[in-house]
């Protein structure tokens, strides 16, 4: 096409070429600043970084225009309300939470008869616990990338596992670990390591903190206290072993050839006590050879504690000496580490000191070759021990051979590169490792990158959670919210993007891509056993004193106009939700009788109660959903 017929740039095009120059000039000016100085970089001096998704740059990627969708999903551990929050993500935004072990009044969560069989009741049917303390949250595996399964969140306070349905993005299982205080870490494996045509998640890791008597009996000896490391099936969600340790188990990670999976160790001196916890200067990587234990366990090697069936294999220091039998391989580490992850090549774990300013790297082929007799000294599995700063905490990756580091006592992330440490700790005094820092506010604990540990790591976001955020927010008395900060890590510098306070105290977190996730709006019918299908089934069925009511909502209308009890009656309400229109839900409330929850779209739910108190009792549609809205009522009278 010649020059005269070229055609005309639109408005469209013009904006991005004025971007880019603008752009450009910023870059300039960040290199002229960035040769006068050594201090870290800070956000605005930062803000040549590469442009993020959008063609936006660092801040301006985060502010989506209304309707634009985001790029990827974020699952968040919501800490004491006990569920999981759903982000999207550049923009911050939380859509939606997750109610696994704490009950939710929005959708009923701890009210319905089929939550709180999820939950766990008493012999009274009230509920087992009401109070949690979510911490990790991870996502099965398929190939080495999350494949849209389940997601897993793990309650502290009680020892409990929930999976998460990620087509319906509900709870639909929890499990109760036995003797095991303390449950922290998890993780699952990337793939079946005894089948390896089983290329995806079969099995959930499970790490026990705090040492305990076993069985429990009350004893005072702390010597004598144990841990446990437990295995979860992924399907059933039952406990399938476990593993007696020294020493106790904090965060968890997992090999992508399903072979090895690995817990950092802050108290192997089993301490009872804080002063005790730290005396020793260096600490433990824990390895667990997974097909060996799927062994042991098979071969009928182990042994139960207490009531539990549960099979228990010897995992201890003492049992496990030979590497070419050990189930178990304790790697030693600088003190106090807090956090092993996985990077995305499969090659490494990453293990950050807390009370040591270094950053360990661990060859996971090297700790096969040892359990496999190849190799003399275990600690020679360790190919990098660098210092990174004040208070290391955990670890995310970018896919281009970039790790980021929490600084905790420094405030500051720092990305380092792995192979560069590696070399550095051979002896090349030359090779420039930390390649970046930045500032964040303040005290980071967890962070994440998006498609962290995966084999898709795209290095576009990283998220990072400070635990205080004084004079980041408005104040709002005493207790001030958590800040959670954007980082866009696109380009060799990282640049902040956005704050977002948020209640204490969630902590760790996974980002994925939208396009692996494709969430149902609608249910299946079928998937209810109790469900009404049809209004005509409707009406009040009576067995003694045993009521059923069953009722079905349709906007405007309950299919029962009314329905009459009798003081006394024990009552189970089926409602079935028979809408069929996305973001359609209703709401039923009884007053006085402590009951409210959702139906969504073909959805059906039931709660029991005591019919114990007489009168006319207005129940009615509690989520908006037609213009009649405030119409949609039935009449519940409990005659005296």
């Amino acid at each position: 096409m010649s020059q005269d017929k070229q055609p005309k740039p639109t408005a469209e095009a013009s904006i991005g070429r004025r971007t880019f120059i603008n752009t450009a000039a910023l870059a300039g000016l960040t290199v002229g600043v960035a040769a006068c100085t050594d201090k870290p970089t800070s956000a605005a001096a930062s803000a040549a970084s590469a442009p993020a998704a959008g063609g936006l740059v660092g801040a301006n990627a985060s502010h989506l225009k209304p309707g634009e969708l985001d790029t990827y999903y974020g699952l968040w551990s919501g800490g004491h309300t006990g569920d999981m929050r759903v982000l999207g993500l550049p923009s911050g935004r939380e859509i939606t939470r997750i109610p696994c072990f704490v009950p939710d009044a929005l959708v009923g969560w701890g009210i319905t008869n089929e939550s709180k069989k999820i939950m766990g009741t008493k012999a009274d049917g009230s509920l087992k616990y009401t109070v949690a303390d979510t911490h990790h949250t991870h996502a099965s595996y398929k190939d080495g990338n999350y494949d849209g399964r389940y997601a897993w969140i793990n309650d502290k306070i009680n020892s409990r596992i929930a999976r998460i349905r990620l087509d319906y993005f509900v709870c639909d299982k929890i499990t109760e670990l036995p003797n095991v205080q303390g449950f922290h870490g998890i993780f699952p494996d990337k793939r079946d390591p005894v089948d390896e045509k089983i290329n995806y998640t079969t099995r959930v890791f499970c790490g026990g903190e705090f040492s305990i008597p076993l069985p429990n009996t009350g004893s005072e000896d702390a010597s004598k206290y144990r841990s446990l490391f437990t295995c979860v099936d992924a399907e059933s969600m039952e406990v399938r072993w476990q593993v007696l340790i020294d020493g106790n188990c904090d965060l968890t990670a997992t090999s992508y050839d399903g072979k090895l999976a690995a817990v950092n160790q802050y108290n192997t001196e089993m301490g009872a006590k804080y002063e005790d916890m730290m005396s020793a200067e260096r600490d433990a990587c824990l390895f667990f050879n997974v097909a060996r234990i799927e062994a042991a366990v098979k071969a009928g090697q182990f042994k139960t504690i207490g009531s539990s069936k549960v099979p228990v294999v010897d995992g201890t220091r003492a049992s496990n000496k030979d590497p070419k039998t050990a189930l178990t391989a304790y790697v030693s580490m600088p003190k106090n580490p807090h956090g092993v992850n996985a990077s995305p090549d499969g090659k490494y774990f990453i293990c950050a000191g807390k009370l040591s300013p270094t950053g360990s790297v661990i060859e996971l082929a090297k700790v096969l070759d040892w359990f496999e007799g190849k190799l003399e000294k275990l600690d020679a599995a360790i190919v990098a021990e660098v210092e990174l700063g004040l208070g290391p905490l955990h670890t995310a990756f970018d896919g281009r051979g970039n790790a980021y580091t929490t600084l905790f006592l420094d405030s500051q992330v720092v990305k380092w590169n792995v192979e560069a440490a590696i070399k550095f700790h051979k002896g090349d005094k030359s090779a420039k490792y930390v390649v970046d820092r930045i500032d964040v506010h303040y005290q980071p604990g967890h962070l994440n990158a998006s498609q962290s540990e995966t084999k898709a790591a795209d290095g576009k976001y990283l998220a990072v959670g400070c635990k205080f955020s004084k004079d980041r927010f408005l104040p709002v008395g005493p207790l001030h919210p958590e800040n959670e900060q954007m980082i866009d890590i696109s380009g060799e510098k990282m640049v902040l993007m956005a704050d977002h306070p948020v209640r204490g105290e969630p902590h760790d977190f996974i980002i994925f891509k939208r396009d692996l996730l494709r969430p149902k709006q609608v249910y299946a019918l079928d998937e209810f056993p109790l469900a009404v299908k049809d209004p005509k089934e409707s009406g009040v069925f009576r067995n003694g004193k045993k009521v059923t009511v069953k009722l079905t909502s349709q906007a405007p209308a309950f299919s029962l106009r009314e329905f009459k009890l009798k003081k006394g009656d024990e009552v189970t309400l089926i409602l079935t939700n028979l809408d069929k229109i996305a973001d359609l839900a209703h709401g039923f409330a009884i007053p006085n009788y402590n009951v409210n929850f959702i139906v969504n779209p073909l959805e059906t739910a039931s709660v029991s109660f005591v019919a114990d108190k007489p009168g006319v009792f207005w129940c009615y549609c509690t989520h908006f959903c037609h213009a009649l809205h405030l119409e949609m009522r039935t009449r519940m009278i409990v005659e005296a």
